[in-house]
């Protein structure tokens, strides 16, 4: 049983671990998310000299998501070690823990995708024919093992996501942080847009599509207020 001095000090440990996994989260955020998608609309809206669908183009896209992974492949190692040292003291948080881990797994198989692609760009780019929306169906058709670990990783990675969640929304109430909980929510946000395509696959659903363009905006507003809830006074 942990006594008083003890739980202070593992929640403070907790909010630390919070704040620096929030971080490397919101960095991984514009490396992953935010930039390649401004350079996917360009290339598709405003096509010309780097912004245009072909290799070198392809070959930044596939590093900055290389890059950006790995930064939310260590964000989520953090929120798990901030969950670690929180359920010695609250056992909510186990099971935000090992969704984190499971996440980890995810994100590792992503990061294999993304060298995949790096390491094909050319043919990519060729099978794709300058529509950058084929490029998940050539890879599914040049390299369908890319192709399915990126997809068991996505899932994964959700699953993880869903840790954060938890965790996020256990922590808000555990030390009266609404940023703590706004985080929580927008992270729920961005994982319920996330999951939109592939529900649409398998029921009819309305146009959807528009509900994309908050992805990039919450990858960003949900880590941001999870740190801002980090720096905020005891």
């Amino acid at each position: 049983m942990a006594t008083a001095v003890e739980r202070a000090q593992l929640d403070e440990k907790g909010t630390f671990r919070l704040g620096i996994g929030a971080g490397f989260g919101l960095a991984g955020a514009l490396c992953a998310i935010v930039v390649p998608a401004v350079f996917l609309l360009l290339a598709e809206f405003a096509p010309g000299g780097f912004f245009r669908f072909q290799g070198g183009f392809v070959d930044v896209l596939g590093y900055l998501v290389l890059i950006g992974a790995l930064l939310l492949l260590v964000s989520l190692f953090l929120y798990r070690r901030a969950y670690a040292a929180l359920r010695k003291v609250a056992s909510g948080f186990w099971a935000a823990s090992i969704l984190c881990l499971i996440g980890s797994i995810g994100f590792l198989l992503l990061l294999i995708s993304a060298a995949v692609v790096v390491g094909n760009s050319s043919s990519l780019v060729a099978c794709a024919n300058g529509a950058p929306t084929h490029l998940l169906t050539c890879l599914r058709s040049q390299q369908p093992l890319g192709a399915y670990t990126a997809l068991l990783g996505f899932w994964l990675g959700w699953l993880g996501g869903l840790g954060i969640v938890l965790g996020l929304l256990l922590a808000g109430r555990r030390f009266r942080r609404g940023a703590y909980a706004a985080g929580g929510v927008a992270y729920a946000l961005l994982l319920l847009i996330l999951i939109g395509p592939f529900v649409a696959t398998l029921v009819t659903l309305p146009d959807i599509g528009y509900l994309l363009l908050l992805v990039p905006v919450l990858g960003v507003l949900a880590p941001a207020a999870v740190l801002a809830g980090s720096r905020a006074p005891p």
